[in-house]
């Protein structure tokens, strides 16, 4: 043999699939490259290491003896190959300082991040993880950059690139609140028309406060009256104990406001498709042990939350 720098150790994978297969057809379709390419591998496989490999025969090709004396060899230095580039070191909870950076909404500000902040604070007591706010698309410019490790939000709102990888970590539904003694809404539900006609609260980082349930309305030819936008949903339980204000929200959500002030929930009065809360990252980042381990501990945390 040649030495080493002067033979293309890529070939090595080729002739491994040569003598497993025993065909140069067959060999090139498990290596996703036409015959006429794996003929002219085998070719070169055959002047590099100076010996026919495979001859025809009335049984068909098969290997010399030099071939077969390659064959373990070969098989277990890819193996060991393989082990290399695949392997990654294991992340350390209990010691690691790492920084993780998740952008989200309020949703899960509120309903998921107290009970995964307990969780990795009792497992990773070192690590830092900055929360910034997104209403909109995904950023892709920051995940591209690496100055996001996640995006989480509804599935509608972020509207995914098939690029990024997603799960689903939760779904909801969307509910109405008023104040218990609202002086129109007196019943334990509300009607469409009521829901109409009444003046709303919306959370939006938008201007115009338009979302998902404003594209509901559209589609069905009327829109509700939007009288206060806020930024988040701190100040939501007492804005609406204290008006008569209608405030559409995520069952999760609303089954903490109720406890927080003397509100009412109430069926949304219209069909609209469940809220698929989402987590988005890099396809770059999907091996990445301290990744995974901050996903799986997101979704351990959704998994609890939906009991």
């Amino acid at each position: 043999m040649s030495e080493v720098r002067n033979f293309d150790l890529n070939l090595l994978v080729a002739l491994k699939l040569l003598l497993e297969e025993r065909s140069v057809f067959r060999a090139a379709e498990k290596m996703f490259v036409s015959p006429s390419a794996m003929s002219h591998i085998l070719q070169r496989l055959r002047q590099q290491l100076n010996d026919p490999l495979l001859m025809r025969t009335s049984k068909g090709m098969e290997p010399t003896e030099k071939a077969l004396s390659l064959l373990d060899p070969i098989s277990n230095i890819l193996g060991e190959v393989a082990t290399i580039i695949n392997k990654q070191s294991k992340f350390a909870a209990a010691t690691s300082e790492r920084r993780f950076v998740i952008a989200t909404n309020d949703y899960v500000d509120f309903i998921i991040f107290p009970p995964l902040i307990e969780a990795t604070n009792k497992l990773a007591p070192n690590i830092q993880i900055h929360v910034k706010p997104t209403r909109s698309a995904v950023p892709y410019t920051a995940i591209d950059k690496n100055s996001v490790d996640l995006v989480i939000g509804f599935r509608d709102i972020l509207t995914p690139h098939p690029y990024v990888r997603q799960t689903t970590i939760m779904s909801d539904k969307f509910m109405c609140l008023v104040r218990n003694d609202h002086p129109i809404i007196t019943g334990t539900s509300i009607s469409f028309e009521q829901f109409i006609s009444g003046s709303h609260m919306v959370t939006s980082s938008h201007e115009t406060g338009f979302g998902l349930i404003d594209s509901h309305l559209k589609e069905l030819g009327v829109k509700r009256k939007v009288s206060l936008i806020v930024p988040n949903v701190l100040s939501v339980p007492r804005i609406l104990a204290n008006t008569d204000l209608v405030f559409s929200v995520p069952l999760t959500l609303a089954e903490h406001f109720v406890q927080l002030a003397p509100l009412k929930m109430m069926p949304f009065p219209m069909n609209c498709p469940e809220l698929d809360l989402i987590m988005v990252w890099h396809p770059l980042q999907e091996k990445e042990s301290a990744h995974e381990w901050l996903r799986q501990q997101i979704l351990g945390t959704c998994h609890k939350l939906a009991r």
